[in-house]
């Protein structure tokens, strides 16, 4: 009898080695030792084959670990996906409360320009900055009440609302004003300050004198030819180019020599002549250089006065001749 009846087995059955069981601690190179002792005996039986339970290989190269791990795992999740959310609604009211301040900041600086725009139009526009004085600076030949009077028709208008066509309407009855300018005081005061025409000498016309200035306007006609005003005698009344001649040269006397000089002519725009109390002439010649030429007749007058010689010519400015 063989051994196998001796035991009562069956003749077909291999005995085996048992399986160990690896825990999940255990690392993974002693399961595959045990795999690896157990892998030259035949199997018969089919469950022989199956993995155990400890052989399922984790993800991460390592066996999974116990339940207890798993719910770690989880919890620990949990408290990332809260302080998540938590971060998430910290960003969320910062972000918030950035665009409330901007918010609030803006409506504050605008509220505070329509409240500004509001009390500066309220106030400009009312009855409180409306015009009740005129006052006049600058006039010497023209009554300052007379200009005064020309405002009468906008007294008691706001300031802002007189502008320029205004002012000028009321001042262009005036022919002596040559220029003006105006400002304005709150809150209720005009000013204006007044530049008269200078007269440069006496026309002579058939209707009598008349005193104008260098653009021709007449400023006064008296009946005598007024002190310190030359008489001017040019070809082509006040329009010609003589005319202007005389008047740039009268214009640029000094006070004491203008003080002396009775009458001036001119043929042509090139041949101005002047005369002098004592009777000394002045021969000037053009209009150009008049400043320089000017300058050197109040020396001549100073070292040989005008009773004293016949004539002066600056015509040549650089070279003056006494006589």
């Amino acid at each position: 009898m063989d051994a196998a009846s001796r035991r009562g087995t069956d003749p077909d059955r291999v005995s085996t080695e048992p399986i160990p069981v690896l825990t999940a601690r255990e690392p993974r190179a002693q399961a595959e030792g045990a795999r690896a002792a157990t892998a030259g005996a035949a199997r018969t039986d089919p469950t022989d084959a199956l993995p155990g339970p400890a052989s399922v290989e984790a993800g991460d190269g390592e066996l999974p670990g116990p339940p207890g791990d798993e719910r770690a795992a989880r919890r620990a999740l949990a408290v990332a996906a809260r302080e998540r959310r938590r971060y998430e609604r910290q960003e969320v009211r910062r972000f918030t409360r950035r665009s409330r301040r901007r918010r609030i900041t803006w409506a504050v600086v605008v509220g505070t320009l329509v409240a500004l725009v509001a009390v500066i139009g309220i106030g400009a526009y009312s009855p409180l900055m409306a015009l009740r004085e005129v006052r006049v600076e600058g006039t010497q030949r023209i009554p300052a009440a007379d200009v005064q009077a020309a405002f009468a028709d906008v007294i008691g208008t706001p300031l802002p609302l007189i502008d320029a066509g205004d002012v000028h309407a009321a001042l262009a009855r005036f022919p002596l004003i040559e220029t003006y300018a105006t400002e304005t005081i709150p809150p209720g005061t005009l000013v204006i300050r007044i530049v008269e025409r200078t007269p440069v000498g006496v026309i002579d016309r058939v209707s009598g004198l008349e005193l104008v200035d260098a653009a021709g306007v007449v400023i006064e006609r008296p009946g005598e030819r007024p002190a310190g005003q030359p008489l001017i005698e040019v070809d082509g009344g006040v329009a010609g180019e003589g005319f202007r001649a005389v008047a740039a040269v009268v214009r640029s006397l000094p006070a004491d020599v203008r003080a002396q000089l009775t009458r001036a002519t001119a043929a042509t725009a090139d041949d101005v002549r002047l005369e002098l109390e004592g009777g000394a002439s002045v021969v000037w010649g053009s209009g150009e250089d008049s400043a320089l030429k000017a300058t050197v007749l109040a020396a001549l007058m100073r070292a040989a006065p005008p009773d004293t010689v016949a004539l002066y010519d600056v015509s040549a400015p650089t070279s003056p001749v006494t006589q």
